[in-house]
């Protein structure tokens, strides 16, 4: 996927149900934030601004890192 660039805060620790937090962009796009919903029994995400949270804790995640199913779930969301 050409311009993807996955995050993760490791400042914060974020988690949700031991499950990481991520956060996605592509190409000077917005910012999306991704978390696991037990629920649901899905990926989902949200968009945010710049000004809801601090962009200079993210760092960038390597892809290997990422859950495959969120991988999925990113290369859904951002089919062109």
């Amino acid at each position: 996927m050409q311009g993807l660039r996955v995050y993760i805060n490791p400042v914060a620790a974020e988690n949700h149900s031991g499950v990481g937090v991520f956060y996605s962009r592509r190409e000077g796009g917005p910012y999306y934030r991704w978390q696991y919903k037990d629920g649901l029994g899905q990926w989902c995400c949200s968009r945010l601004r710049p000004e809801d949270f601090a962009l200079h804790a993210l760092c960038l995640a390597r892809w290997k890192a990422v859950p495959v199913e969120l991988q999925t779930s990113l290369i859904q969301h951002y089919m062109e």
